[in-house]
């Protein structure tokens, strides 16, 4: 019986262990995101006796290296607002396919409601050509060179919005290989030469 006990406390304490464990390598993770504040709403509830204010937070954030994720969250205060945010952010995130680390592959559009953009690879060098919530992107999500440019509103709840729909429709040359049943040698040399396409 005595040994029993031990071996429980034992699978018990190595379960607590690696339990820590985890907890260490989420932190770890979310020490390694970027954060980027792209839009604070104050927003009035009138009630009786007067106005009671409450905070708006629009929040990207990403790794640098190819995953981005947006969020919102709303309080009675600025940074707690801003807290509830980037916890929906890191819960969104997702992964985008990168040419060399920099750029994109193709030219993408993106709308949602009003809000639609066009979205450029660009040779190195560039920069982020981008106005203010879609360059919040584009930094958190790792891209050096882009041009990029809003089409219909300012608002940036649907700018960034209509930005991540852009880039979900975004694919490699290995994810149109692997869809065509083709090697990803023949998609680049079809991309260098549009003739072989239509020939084929």
């Amino acid at each position: 019986m005595a040994r029993e006990g031990q071996q429980r406390d034992s699978k018990e304490g190595g379960g607590r262990d690696r339990g820590r464990g985890r907890g260490r390598d989420k932190e770890d993770r979310d020490s390694d995101l970027i954060d980027k504040l792209v839009h604070i709403n104050r927003v009035a509830k009138v009630v009786k006796g007067g106005r009671r204010f409450g905070f708006a937070a629009l929040v990207v954030v990403g790794d640098g290296n190819g995953r981005v994720g947006f969020g919102h969250g709303k309080a009675r205060e600025v940074p707690e607002a801003i807290r509830k945010a980037t916890d929906a952010a890191k819960r969104a995130l997702i992964k985008i396919p990168l040419k060399d680390g920099r750029t994109l592959h193709h030219e993408v559009r993106g709308h949602h409601g009003a809000g639609k953009v066009l979205v450029r690879p660009a040779p190195a060098g560039t920069g982020i050509i981008a106005g203010g919530p879609m360059r919040a992107v584009f930094e958190a999500l790792g891209v050096g060179d882009v041009v990029s440019k809003s089409l219909g509103t300012s608002n940036p709840y649907n700018m960034v919005r209509a930005t991540f729909d852009a880039l979900k429709n975004q694919q490699s040359p290995r994810m149109v290989a692997a869809r065509r049943g083709r090697s990803v040698s023949e998609i680049l040399a079809r991309r260098e030469d549009p003739t072989a396409e239509a020939s084929a």
